[in-house]
Formats: C-alpha cells, structure tokens, sequence
C-alpha cells in the first residue's frame, strides 16, 4: 500500500517490486530493482527514506525515518543493502552491501560503512559509526564513534556506555537525566504523539 503523508507520496522505480502488504508512507523513494516484501513498513515521518538499487527489504523489517530532534534523521540505504525479516533501522545510514541479519536493530544517526554487518538480534546504537566491513556478532551491541562491540553478557558494562550515548536527546529532542526514567519515557511517549498526529490526515493512493 502506498499512502501520501504529509502532502507526499512514495515514488517507486517501475523496476522495483512492493509486495501487496507492505506499506510506503509518504517521502519514501524506491530505487530500481528493489524488492520490498510482505508485512515490511517504511515511513518517512517529516523526514525521507530513501531506498537504492537492488536492495532486498524482507518480511516485517520496520524502516521508520524522524526529524523531531535537532537534526533530521532520514533512513538511508545504498546499494545491494540486505534487510533481514523483523528487522528496524531508524533514521540511520546504510552505506552498499551491508548485510542485516533478522531481528537486528539500528538506531538513530548511526551510520554503517559499506560492507558491515549487523548479524542475528545485534544493535547498532543511536549515533555509532562502523567502519566498513565491520562484523557486529549476534546479540551483541556496537556502541559509539569509533565503535566498540559490547556483549549483553556485561550488563555493566553495557548499561555504563548507553548512558553515554544520551539516545534520549538524540532520537527524540528530549533531555532528562538517566535516573528519571519516568519523567523521560512520558516526555518521549508524548514527542512521539505528536509526531504521528500527521498521520491522521493520510491519503491512500490507488
């Protein structure tokens, strides 16, 4: 389904294939020889995502760009990118032939140099860098600029460079001190509120 949001709809190369339950929201721009396949969502919000030549978006992947922050957050994907199933890649930058295993997550302002990957239920934290052909293994989190490759096993450890990262301030404008969890999730619930209240006025098209 294509849906115009925002004044704006999806443009899709006439090479590219969207399978019949996917969704493009908006300023979502598809690139020849695409495959977006069932169930996969790209939503461009106030900002864009933009798609290049044969890449492969699989099923349920979440594309999902921003810009209530102090800078925009567009989702950028080269070429030859592939896009494992239930995977989501916020507002990030995706340089050519990365590969993105299922149920791996990038975040916001981060960007992927070309080659790298993101392997089975492995993070990209907001604002990381990864040099080309970096390997993120399995479950585990690249975090920061350089990055280092974090293991869940150290929560610590893990907890102590996530705070560094102020993701709060850099996904959603918000800034709150890490110990006033509750404060913050409201605050960042309601930017997203207001965020989406665009979508009220979609059109479908066709």
């Amino acid at each position: 389904m294509l849906i115009r949001h925002r004044g704006i709809e999806p443009t899709v190369d006439p090479t590219a294939y969207i399978a019949p339950t996917a969704t493009l929201v908006g300023d979502v721009r598809i690139g020849p020889r695409v495959r977006v396949m069932f169930g996969a969502v790209l939503d461009s919000e106030a900002s864009y995502v933009e798609v290049g030549e044969a890449t492969v978006i699989s099923e349920n992947a979440v594309l999902r760009a921003t810009a209530v922050a102090a800078e925009p957050h567009p989702v950028v994907l080269g070429d030859h990118v592939f896009v494992g199933p239930d995977t989501t890649l916020l507002g990030c930058h995706i340089e050519r032939c990365c590969y993105l295993a299922a149920q791996a997550t990038v975040l916001q302002g981060a960007h992927l140099g070309a080659g790298s990957v993101i392997a089975v239920g492995a993070l990209a934290h907001a604002g990381t860098v990864l040099d080309p052909e970096t390997f993120v293994a399995p479950m585990s989190v690249a975090i920061g600029s350089p990055a280092k490759i974090l293991s869940s096993a150290d929560p610590d450890r893990l907890g102590a460079a996530i705070r560094g990262v102020n993701f709060a301030a850099t996904a959603f404008g918000v800034d709150h001190e890490w110990s006033d969890r509750i404060a913050r999730y409201e605050t960042m619930t309601e930017v997203r509120v207001a965020e989406y209240a665009a979508h009220l006025d979609d059109e479908p098209i066709g």
